[in-house]
C-alpha cells in the first residue's frame, strides 16, 4: 500500500513495484497528488493519514503486507509559515499510521523522508547517514520526528521499517507519462525548465561566491525513477526482518551553472538568468553517500549523466 502515490516520487513508485510483479492499493486525498498520475492497474482510495477513521477502513477491506509513505507536505518556505500544518500531517499522521499498522498487525514501513533532517551542511565530503542531524526549519523536523517515531515504534511493537533520505529528486518516467505537476514548485530543474516553456521570465541564481567548482551552490540530483527502484529492493530488506536508514542521492554534486548550462543545450532555448543575493541558510555544497544503500540493498542510480536527468524531465514537461 502507498500513501501519497498520487504525488511525483509515490506515481513513479506504483509504476516500478507493478512491472515488479506486486499487487498497488494507492491511498491518496489528492490534495496535492494528481489522478492521472496513478497507474489504472492501481487500486485507488481517497483517503487521509489525517482521518484514523479512513484508513482504518482500507485496512479492513484490503490485505497488506508492506506500507509505503509518501504523504507529505514538503515546501521549505512553507513550512516556516505555517509549522503547526506540517507536524500535523507530517508526523501526526505518521503517529495515526503506524497505530492503525499495529491493529491489523502489518509489520512492514517503508518511509520517505528528506536531506533536510541534516540542517545545514558545513562539510565538503558527501554526507553519510552518520551525519548529525540538525533540523533548521519545520519541514525538516516533522520528517525527523516521524523518523524517530518510526524507530521507536519499531522497537516497541516489533515492526520493520526502511527510511529514505532523499537529496533533491528530478527528471520523469521514460516509459509512463508521468512527472513532476503541481504550482509554485521550488526545486530548480523544474524552475529552469519552466523558463525554458516560457511560463516564468528568468532564473534567479543566489549566489556566485560560494567556495565550489563556479562559485554558485552544488547540489546532488537523482532521478526519480532510481529512487522509485530503491523502495523496490527495500521490500526485500524488510521481507528478512531487517530495518534500516539510507540516504538516497546520485554522489555527483551539480552546480546551479551547470544545471543551467545543461537545460541550455537539452531544451535549446536561451534561459533567461540573473544574478541574486545568497539567502540564509544556504551550505555552498551538499552531495549524498549513498554507500550504505548500495551495500545493503544492492541500489545504485542508473541516471549519473545530468543532461540525462534533465532531459527526462524536459520531455514531459514541454508535452503538458
Amino acid at each position: 500500500m502507498l500513501l501519497g502515490g498520487a504525488g511525483y516520487i509515490g506515481s513513479h513508485a506504483v509504476v516500478e513495484l507493478l512491472d515488479d510483479g506486486y499487487e498497488v492499493i494507492v491511498l491518496d486525498n489528492l490534495e496535492t497528488g494528481h489522478m492521472k498520475l496513478v497507474d489504472s492497474r492501481a487500486k485507488f482510495y481517497k483517503a487521509d493519514l489525517r482521518d484514523i477513521k479512513s484508513l482504518r477502513s482500507v485496512f479492513q477491506k484490503e490485505k497488506i503486507d508492506v506500507v509505503m509513505n509518501f504523504a507529505a507536505y514538503i515546501k521549505v518556505g512553507e513550512s516556516v509559515a505555517e509549522p503547526n500544518k506540517y507536524y500535523d500531517n507530517n508526523t501526526g499522521g505518521v503517529l495515526n499510521l503506524l497505530d492503525v499498522m499495529r491493529e491489523f498487525n502489518v509489520k512492514n514501513i517503508v518511509f520517505s523522508s528528506t536531506a533536510a533532517v541534516y540542517g545545514d551542511v558545513a562539510i565538503d565530503t558527501c554526507v553519510a547517514e552518520i551525519f548529525v542531524t540538525q533540523p533548521i526549519n519545520p519541514y525538516g523536523m516533522s520528517k525527523f520526528m516521524a523518523e524517530r517515531i518510526i524507530m521507536d515504534s519499531s522497537s516497541a511493537y516489533d515492526m520493520n521499517y526502511v527510511i529514505f533520505r532523499y537529496f533533491n529528486v528530478a527528471g520523469a518516467h521514460e516509459k509512463y507519462n508521468i512527472g513532476q505537476l503541481g504550482e509554485g514548485m521550488t526545486s530548480l530543474i523544474p524552475v529552469v525548465l519552466e523558463v525554458a516553456k516560457g511560463e516564468r521570465d528568468r532564473v534567479e541564481i543566489f549566489g556566485d561566491t560560494y567556495n565550489t567548482k563556479d562559485g554558485t551552490g552544488v547540489r546532488d540530483f537523482i532521478h526519480v525513477a532510481d529512487l522509485a527502484r530503491a523502495h523496490v529492493m527495500a521490500i526485500n530488506k524488510l521481507k528478512k526482518g531487517e530495518s534500516g536508514l539510507f540516504n538516497l542521492g546520485n554522489g555527483t554534486g551539480f552546480s546551479v551553472l551547470e544545471i543551467l548550462n545543461a537545460s541550455r543545450r537539452v531544451t535549446g532555448r536561451e534561459i533567461p538568468s540573473v544574478m541574486a543575493e545568497k539567502r540564509a541558510g544556504d551550505p555552498a555544497c551538499v552531495v549524498a553517500c549513498s554507500v550504505k544503500a548500495n551495500q545493503e540493498l544492492g541500489w545504485e542510480p542508473k541516471y549519473t549523466n545530468l543532461d540525462d536527468i534533465i532531459k527526462t524531465a524536459w520531455e514531459w514537461y514541454k508535452n503538458i
